[in-house]
């Protein structure tokens, strides 16, 4: 087997929600010049931040849907560029990380015994909601990545219940990483008209995270009903939030804590780690 997957210790890693950003705006001009700076200062700090370099990642990105959860199970996969509209060197981006099928497996396995429909995808290669972040993260490309994608039903409950069944995981030195957005309202960055409503959702965001645990379940099960909520994740597209169900459904017992906020766009945006 894999030493990745190995049964030698190992530091039980923290799980982590991330923003990714817009595109692949920390690897092009902007303007203003300075808007992606603190949140790639952040992301880039984030590995000195762990209790030891992880021996795999699981990536849950807010741009995977599907009817079922599928597994990234390739040995070298490449990149999806799904964004559009952005200078052409963007598009030549690369981040050659292995993929890691054993965990893939394991994965699955635990998907499945949890009573979730499950499958391997031999194919599909990396979307920018991993290869963005992890080029700040860990840009030698070298850790194993295995992708998990979303159910498109983006069920709050059902995402809870896939983190706590892939916790073990943790165990084992496999970090695992949510990725999309606190807020994510195309119409709203850029418009002041959104500042405080992304402020209050975030206020609350972070009380949801930062409580005990089964009352942080039972708070983000409830997600919609906080204040603003659809003005930050409108019905339907809410799939860059759902990212963070998964991570603290895989906290199990750990706190949650905020470890990132700033205002860009005139919109909030914030990082949770768990453990």
């Amino acid at each position: 087997m894999n030493d990745t997957l190995s049964p030698a210790p190992a530091c039980t890693q923290p799980t982590l929600f991330i923003p990714h950003g817009a595109g692949p705006c920390f690897f092009m001009q902007w303007n203003p010049p300075a808007t992606w700076d603190g949140m790639a200062g952040f992301l880039r700090g984030l590995a000195a931040a762990l209790p030891s370099r992880p021996r795999a990642i699981l990536m849950v990105s807010a741009h995977w849907l599907a009817a079922e959860f599928r597994i990234s199970a390739g040995q070298q996969p490449g990149l999806i560029y799904d964004y559009y509209g952005f200078p052409e060197h963007t598009y030549q981006l690369a981040y050659p990380a292995p993929g890691e099928p054993a965990l893939a497996g394991r994965v699955a396995q635990a998907l499945a015994e949890a009573g979730f429909d499950t499958s391997l995808d031999h194919e599909r290669g990396f979307d920018h909601g991993m290869f963005i972040p992890l080029k700040l993260m860990f840009p030698d490309a070298d850790i194993p990545v295995v992708q998990l994608s979303l159910r498109q039903d983006l069920d709050p409950a059902a995402h809870l219940v896939v983190g706590a069944a892939l916790a073990p995981l943790r165990d084992a030195g496999v970090l695992i990483v949510g990725s999309g957005m606190s807020f994510h309202n195309m119409r709203g960055y850029g418009d002041p008209r959104f500042t405080t409503p992304s402020l209050v959702f975030d206020e609350w965001l972070t009380g949801a995270v930062e409580a005990a645990p089964a009352e942080r379940d039972r708070a983000l099960a409830a997600w919609a009903r906080a204040p603003h909520a659809h003005a930050c994740h409108p019905a339907g597209a809410e799939e860059h939030l759902i990212p963070l169900l998964v991570a603290a459904g895989a906290a199990a017992r750990d706190s949650g804590r905020k470890i990132y906020s700033d205002k860009v766009l005139e919109v909030q945006l914030s990082a949770f780690r768990f453990g």
